[in-house]
Formats: structure tokens, C-alpha cells, sequence
């Protein structure tokens, strides 16, 4: 019998063909694209008429320079729009001040999660005592006070037309809560109020704690929580009676944010003795803050809290130390060889007396970017959550998964050379079950070097239909349905 190749000859297609999809994964976008009708294969469901728009980075040159990390990659906007069975596509970078100004001066000019740009002595000074805040908003999209913005973990969300993707400006509130941090993902209340907190540092550092009003931009502040070292909390937990933030040990001296000269990240520190803290408030303010401690671990996404007789059962994505976060700066993730750590789904319950911070369980298959049907209230109980996860350790997001969070079985889908995003559950008209909807995902298909927007039907995880875009689309972060 004849044998052609060798096993090593394999590998090293292998690792060819990996090498290529991570470059077209991370690869700088030339510019926009205009609305361009998308051939579709399948069938998408009749009443699917909306849009999605999604947020991400896709400019990783600027010049001479290169960022140093995934997230801090130049905003652009995707949009998918669905009309009577068929599907346009446009991409159009975010014209923040971070982008125009680095495109003006042909180099990176603002300090983002994990870069920092080439400083004058005097451009230093300057920004230790007027800092430059960066307004690259590539994590998040959401509907606020009438407005529609991408959102990063500063605080000024960029407002752009949801018909056209073209820049508005960054959007200002009314009050003087301030703050410098804060969340890409608030919770919005069943009314359409908004819930988020911002990090203050100075002398005194605190979270602050606010709700926006249904279609306005008036907040008012719930909580104030005073802190030595504020913990880097990526998002959180709420209910329609509390809000959770989970204070994992990745803490900061907030001098050292203002005089290290380092970027943002960098100044973090892992310091596993102090636990995890779990910080109960009540949204009413008729009892003070309680807390649960825990032992630590390290989270960017929340997955749902519910709420039941005397204790709140928050479920995260997992890990065991924040090294996630240097293994996703660009060169290790452009570098095949290159491993990822691994994610858990965990449950942990919260005595709303305060106390002890119990792991209930925790499961497997790794998953990120997870998403539940929005439809889903802040308190109630749940069944399914959905995120990309590796197929196996250490690699990229590979597949995508359904995670039954009551016994930890999964549906999984995936396809060779296929490389999806955060899958985003649409719920079927009518529908009575949790899962009775469709998901949309951007997935990478390296083998064409093409991404398309795949729908799977959500109760099967099998594939309904895709519409391929006319490129390559980066990997990005999360992105939101809007109704027609």
C-alpha cells in the first residue's frame, strides 16, 4: 500500500495552516467596507430582520508601531443587517481620538490595556498631570439613553449612527460621579435602566455605583464603596435587589497608576493571599454592604446571578491566576506554539448575610465570551449558557459550545479550520423553551481565509445557514441585536 506523506509532514501542514489563520485572526484591516450584499448558503429563519453590531479590535499597525496586546487593538464596527432573507455587511473604524490622532501623527499616541506608545520627557510630564484617557472603544456596543455606543473600560463611550457606523463623538453625562475605570458590560433592568460602576482613584479610591434611568443619560448613584487597592473587574454581577462585585487579588497601588509610566495592566499585582471578596449591595440602600469571602481565582466575564431565599448563586468564567491576560498579547497569540490557559464555568453561592464564599461546583468544557438568552431576568434561575471555547488545551477558540450549567453536559459546534466568536442567542418568535432560538456567531473559516456569519439552530448547535463576508473579519469581543 501505498503511503503518501509522513507524519511529521503532517504536523508541519499542520502548524502552516494554524500559523496562517492566526495571522488572519490578528491582521490589521485596510479600511472600511461599505454595505455589500453577502451570498448566503442555508436557510435563515423568516423572521430573523434585525442587525447586529459588534465591536472589535482590527488596526494593530500604526506606522512603526505595534500594540502589544489583543484589546488594545484600533476599534472598528461590524454590522450585519437582515432583511427578507438576505444579508449586507459593512465595517467601519471607529473615528475615536485615539484613532484620528495616531493616524494623523502616523504612529500610536494613546496609552491603552497594555500599550504604551513612545513618550517625549515632555509628553510624560504633560500626562501625569493631565492624563490622556483613551476613548478606543472595542469591547462592547450597547443602546444608552436613546443613543448607541461602543464601549471600552474607560469611561467615555463612543455614541455612532447604528444606521450608517459613523462616529458621533464620545458621550458625556451630566453629573460629576467621574472615575476613570469602569465596565464594557452594564446590566440593563427589565425597564431598560442601565447599571454599572465606575473605579475612582486618588488619595481616597472607591467604586461608584450608578443606575441610568430608561432613555436618559440622568444616573444616580446607589452605592459608594471605599477601597486601598481597587481590583481589576473586567464586569459583575446584579440582580433586580443587588449588585455583586467580585474583587479577585489582581489589585493595584493607585500611585503606581499614576506615576509608573507603565501601561494600565502592568501595574497590577497577583496577590492570591488576599482571596477572592465578594461585595453584596443592596440596590435599595436599606442594608449595608456585606461580604463573602472566597478563595482565588481570576475572571473576566460574569455569566448570570440568581437569586434565591438567602443567597445569591453567581456563575463566572474561571481561572485559576490572571495569566490569561499576558497570553493574549498579540505576539503570543500570533505564535502557534503559544498556549492558552483554561477556562472553568463556576458557581459559587454568596450568603447574603456575608460569610463564607462557597464554590458549589464548577465545570467543564473551557468556554469564554459567554451570553444567555437576554430574555433571561437578572435573579432567575437559568439553563444554558453559550461562548467559543478551545476543542482542545491550550488553543484558540475552536468551537462553539451550548453548557447545560445544571449538570454540566455540552452540545458542541465546530468545523475544520473554523474559528468562531462569541455567539449571540436570538430568541424564535412564539418560542416557549430557553432554547428555542438561533444563534449568530463571525466565524473564521482559514481554510478560504474569509470569516461568515454562521446561524445555528440553539436547541441542536447544527448549523441553519452563513452568510460569507467579502474578508477576513479580526477575532473581536461582543456586540449586540437590535430589533428592526
Amino acid at each position: 500500500m501505498e503511503t503518501v506523506g509522513t507524519i511529521d509532514e503532517g504536523r508541519e501542514t499542520d502548524r502552516t495552516s494554524s500559523a496562517q489563520d492566526r495571522a488572519a485572526l490578528f491582521r490589521t484591516q485596510p479600511g472600511d467596507t461599505a454595505p455589500v450584499a453577502l451570498t448566503v448558503t442555508g436557510r435563515l429563519p423568516a423572521w430573523l430582520t434585525g442587525s447586529l453590531i459588534r465591536t472589535g479590535p482590527a488596526r494593530f499597525e500604526v506606522g512603526p508601531d505595534t500594540v502589544r496586546h489583543w484589546f488594545d487593538g484600533h476599534s472598528m464596527l461590524h454590522q450585519f443587517r437582515f432583511t427578507d432573507g438576505r444579508v449586507t455587511y459593512a465595517g467601519r473604524f471607529l473615528r475615536s481620538h485615539a484613532y484620528t490622532s495616531a493616524t494623523a501623527a502616523g504612529h500610536l499616541t494613546y496609552r491603552e490595556f497594555a500599550t504604551d506608545p513612545c513618550l517625549t520627557l515632555f509628553q510624560r510630564v504633560r500626562t501625569l498631570f493631565a492624563p490622556r484617557i483613551t476613548d478606543n472603544a472595542n469591547i462592547n456596543v450597547l443602546a444608552l439613553g436613546g443613543r448607541t455606543v461602543a464601549m471600552t473600560e474607560t469611561v467615555l463611550p463612543v455614541e455612532f449612527d447604528r444606521e450608517t457606523l459613523a462616529t458621533v463623538g464620545v458621550l458625556h453625562f451630566p453629573d460629576r460621579i467621574g472615575g476613570a475605570l469602569t465596565t464594557a458590560h452594564p446590566h440593563v433592568d427589565r425597564d431598560g435602566g442601565v447599571l454599572n460602576y465606575v473605579t475612582r482613584f486618588g488619595r481616597r479610591c472607591e467604586y461608584a455605583i450608578y443606575h441610568l434611568d430608561p432613555g436618559t443619560l440622568a444616573r444616580t448613584v446607589v452605592a459608594r464603596l471605599p477601597v486601598r487597592e481597587p481590583a481589576y473587574m473586567h464586569s459583575f454581577g446584579a440582580t433586580d435587589r443587588h449588585v455583586i462585585l467580585a474583587e479577585f487579588p489582581f489589585v493595584v497601588d493607585p500611585l503606581s497608576i499614576l506615576l509608573s509610566g507603565k501601561p494600565f495592566i502592568d501595574n497590577f499585582q497577583w496577590r492570591p493571599e488576599r482571596g477572592t471578596r465578594f461585595t453584596i449591595v443592596d440596590r435599595s440602600g436599606a442594608r449595608p454592604p456585606v461580604a463573602c469571602e472566597g478563595p482565588p481565582c481570576f475572571a473576566f466575564h460574569h455569566v448570570h446571578t440568581t437569586e434565591i431565599a438567602d443567597a445569591l448563586l453567581v456563575d463566572v468564567i474561571a481561572y485559576d491566576d490572571p495569566t490569561i491576560i499576558a497570553a493574549l498579547q498579540l505576539a503570543p497569540l500570533r505564535d502557534v506554539e503559544a498556549t492558552i490557559p483554561t477556562s472553568r464555568f463556576r458557581r459559587y453561592r454568596l450568603p447574603l448575610a456575608g460569610g463564607t464564599a462557597v464554590l458549589e461546583y464548577e465545570h467543564a468544557p473551557s468556554l469564554e465570551l459567554p451570553r444567555v438568552r437576554d430574555e433571561v431576568s437578572a435573579g432567575t434561575p437559568y439553563r444554558y449558557v453559550y461562548g467559543p471555547g478551545p476543542a482542545a488545551a491550550g488553543e484558540f477558540l475552536t468551537r462553539l459550545v451550548k453548557l447545560d450549567v445544571t449538570d454540566g453536559s455540552a452540545r458542541t459546534w465546530s468545523a475544520p479550520r473554523h474559528y468562531p466568536g462569541e455567539a449571540i442567542f436570538i430568541a424564535t418568535p412564539g418560542g416557549t423553551r430557553e432554547d428555542d432560538g438561533v444563534l449568530l456567531s463571525v466565524v473564521l473559516d482559514g481554510a478560504r481565509d474569509r470569516s461568515a456569519l454562521v446561524v445555528l439552530d440553539a436547541t441542536t448547535m447544527t448549523e441553519l445557514a452563513r452568510a460569507e463576508a467579502p474578508h477576513a473579519i479580526p477575532a473581536d469581543f461582543h456586540g449586540q441585536y437590535f430589533e428592526a
